[in-house]
């Protein structure tokens, strides 16, 4: 059985933890996995049992600067630690090939680990193949005419000096590659879609006490969910504002995110009506999803993808990030198009108009769609094609 090392790491929510460990949960029926996780744990989030997973020094972004979370050592610290155990985990494992989320076409600034450990890599005797692990839209950021040119020439100078593929996790027939990256005919490498990675239900996961009896409920339900929780406050507290009004007879479960600072999080419990439920975080928000009437959300990547999947009623506020406004603004709209789901802009968070809104969305007819949601699976097959195809013509 073929090796595979997959580095990931989120700076802010936690959508690139959720995306890769739903490409593992394919990955090891076929190969031996280990999982390097590079950002803050998140407490009751299950790994594949199949998986080895090693964490690294966790860091996080703040402001746009890099942070350590463990405030008694330094972020030089950190640095000097994690890229000397990167290299200590790939000499240790022996990888077949090695998978990085996302770098290089962003999160340049994990260079400081990232280009040394490639260079460990290519050097080694029998180097392995590098893979990057893309989702569907990137390069959102504000820049000049000038420094997009010179971004565009970096990727393309770094995909091929060390890349062999390049995986993308969307369906081109809603957004391709180069809507973003207009060099895609410069790299040397393969770039495969392999349809977007829809997480699947966890079926080893015990049910809370918590859980069952809101899913068991005849009761309608509104689920709003708010990603890792860091930049949900204002989309939350909205809704919580707006169900004091709402003439529904609709329970509404929240889930902040795990990030959400504390004090916001008492104060949606503290402004919270009898018919309000504020949670942190749940294994089984897809289930949640799959039994509401409708999810008022923001509009992270595995969000999406769980309205995809379970074709749910859905109201998306992409603005609450401006990191991330880019990204989901583009993607959310795409699917507004379609017919898919409704976008919600800032000026719809007040409270009468956002009750007006959430009225209306309940009436809406269910819309179907035709995405590939089995991300998770191409992944694995384009890996085997990568790997074992190599081995046979070798």
């Amino acid at each position: 059985m073929k090796k595979i090392m997959f580095y990931c790491q989120y700076l802010a929510g936690m959508g690139h933890l959720v995306r890769s460990t739903e490409i593992i949960r394919s990955l090891v029926h076929e190969f031996q996995v280990c999982f390097v996780n590079g950002g803050e744990p998140i407490a009751s989030f299950e790994f594949p049992t199949e998986a080895e997973v090693v964490h690294l020094p966790p860091i996080v972004e703040e402001a746009g600067e890099l942070k350590a979370v463990d405030g008694l050592q330094t972020l030089e610290a950190v640095k000097a630690a994690r890229k000397t155990q990167l290299i200590e985990i790939f000499e240790r494992f022996q990888p077949d090939c090695l998978i990085i989320e996302c770098f290089p076409f962003s999160k340049h600034k994990l260079k400081f680990e990232l280009i040394p450990l490639l260079d460990w890599v290519k050097a080694s005797p029998q180097p392995p193949k590098v893979v990057c692990s893309l989702r569907d839209l990137i390069m959102t950021q504000t820049m000049t005419a000038e420094a997009w040119a010179k971004r565009y020439d970096k990727v393309c100078d770094l995909v091929n000096q060390y890349f062999d593929l390049v995986l993308v996790h969307g369906d081109p027939k809603l957004v391709r590659l180069e809507e973003q990256f207009p060099k895609v005919n410069q790299l040397k490498c393969q770039v495969a879609y392999t349809g977007y990675v829809a997480q699947s239900l966890l079926e080893s996961t015990p049910i809370s006490a918590e859980d069952e009896m809101a899913l068991n409920q005849h009761t309608p339900m509104v689920v709003v969910s708010a990603g890792g929780g860091r930049f949900g406050y204002e989309l939350i507290d909205a809704v919580v504002k707006a169900s004091r009004i709402l003439e529904t007879p609709h329970q509404i479960q929240v889930f902040t995110g795990p990030f959400m600072p504390e004090n916001q999080f008492a104060t949606l419990q503290a402004e919270a009506s009898s018919r309000v439920v504020i949670r942190r975080y749940t294994s089984h928000l897809l289930e949640y999803m799959e039994r509401a009437d409708l999810s008022i959300s923001l509009g992270g990547y595995n969000t999406t993808m769980n309205i995809l999947r379970t074709g749910v009623r859905s109201l998306i506020f992409p603005e609450a990030s401006e990191e991330q406004t880019g990204e989901q603004t583009i993607r959310a709209e795409k699917l507004a198009e379609k017919g898919v789901l409704q976008v919600l802009y800032r000026d719809d968070l007040q409270p009468n108009r956002l009750t007006q809104i959430i009225m209306a969305a309940l009436q809406q007819p269910l819309v179907a769609h035709g995405f590939n949601l089995q991300g998770a699976t191409q992944s694995m097959i384009q890996l085997q094609k990568l790997l074992y195809q190599t081995a046979a013509v070798a």
